[in-house]
């Protein structure tokens, strides 16, 4: 039974909402997108939110809001996706880079204080795979420096929590995604939310252009509105085509995480005793469960993934050490000894199918195969 790695969760009142859309003359950033903000400030009991078009271009507006740029350092884990450490660079900062914890991948404060330098602008906590960084810990171990901005990388952990907080509350900025393959999805999209008004003016403008006024603000009331540039900024607003996706989605986030939550209990029941390697649990915090990983020995890793591809199964690799690609091994001359525990899972890992249209019989089948063909690899492969 071929089992796809991912299945989206739209159904056919989505293409409705997009075609409400299609019958007004406002395809861009408008009326919906400020509805969708709503609803997260609503969500996320905050007061400020802001639409993107991908945690990228929200990210890269967030440090040009921050005024973080050529000479500064952004702190980012060595384990995460590429993008995390792309934005520093993009905007002329250096990212620098910390290993992460040996059960939980999650980048550690006293980590973080060790990397701080006088450059030291920004640090970019990843909640990997939707297991929330401990921030207020972070926040402590910056000590003095009220100068250095936390901006979550909340790609993974819309629906997360730790110690009943959710992104955003321990931070200058939340991002998030809402690429196809996320909890919440339009395709591509995400979203910004944060406490500081100071910021969110900033951001309403440095996600567009630098510009004064939306196009939704420059024809109000049927008449042009001279607009300004006012900064430096980028594209990165999500027009309505996409944000009539969210509303159902983010209502019904929660209720989708049963069964993700039922889905990854399944799979730690069927490998608990096997010799492969899980993440560990992370105190005080509500998983999102947006992936589903397991480590098994480097050298078996790739094999593993072709007798699993055979079967049907989709798999992926989330993710490798970032600081040893070949992009930031030639620029900054990282080597494997540099990031131990992040270049060992980096070279381990593999996703498995997990999202909530996921039958039981089709995890059978994964788990099947993964007792079946890629247990045995690992046995013979280890001493």
């Amino acid at each position: 039974m071929p089992v796809p790695f991912y299945l989206h969760d739209l159904d056919p009142e989505a293409a409705e909402a997009v075609a409400k859309v299609v019958a007004t003359p406002f395809l861009t950033s408008g009326a919906v997108g400020r509805e969708v903000e709503q609803q997260l400030r609503d969500f996320f009991a905050i007061d400020h939110a802001f639409l993107i078009n991908s945690w990228t271009n929200g990210a890269v507006a967030t440090l040009l809001a921050l005024e973080v740029g050529p000479g500064d350092e952004v702190i980012v884990p060595a384990m995460t996706f590429i993008a995390s450490a792309n934005v520093a660079r993009l905007v002329g900062a250096r990212p620098v880079f910390v290993d992460v914890d040996p059960e939980t991948l999650l980048i550690q404060p006293e980590a973080v204080a060790a990397a701080v330098s006088p450059r030291t602008r920004a640090v970019i906590p990843v909640h990997l795979y939707g297991r929330m960084c401990d921030l207020p810990g972070l926040r402590a171990a910056l000590g003095p420096r009220e100068d250095i901005a936390i901006i979550e990388d909340a790609a993974h952990c819309f629906e997360g929590l730790r110690d009943g907080d959710p992104p955003g509350r321990h931070s200058e900025a939340a991002i998030f995604s809402f690429y196809a393959t996320k909890n919440v999805t339009c395709g591509e999209g995400g979203a910004i939310v944060t406490r500081d008004p100071e910021l969110a003016t900033r951001l309403a403008r440095t996600r567009l252009h630098g510009m004064s006024e939306l196009a939704i603000d420059r024809m109000r009331g049927a008449r042009y509105q001279h607009w300004d540039m006012l900064c430096l900024g980028t594209k990165a607003n999500l027009p309505d085509l996409l944000a009539a996706l969210l509303p159902p989605q983010i209502a019904g986030v929660r209720s989708r995480l049963a069964r993700r939550e039922a889905l990854a209990a399944r799979y730690e029941a069927a490998f608990g005793e096997t010799p492969l390697r899980l993440p560990g649990p992370v105190a005080g915090s509500l998983d999102a469960r947006h992936l589903f990983c397991i480590h098994l020995p480097p050298a078996c890793r790739d094999e593993a993934i072709l007798a699993l591809n055979a079967r049907g199964i989709g798999v992926t690799v989330n993710y490798r050490a970032v600081p040893t690609l070949t992009y930031y091994r030639e620029t900054y001359g990282h080597g494997p000894e540099d990031f131990p525990v992040s270049q060992h899972w980096g070279d381990g890992t593999l996703s498995l199918p997990l999202y909530p249209r996921l039958t039981d019989q089709q995890q059978d089948e994964v788990i099947a195969a993964v007792l079946e063909d890629v247990v045995p690899l690992v046995q013979r492969t280890r001493p």
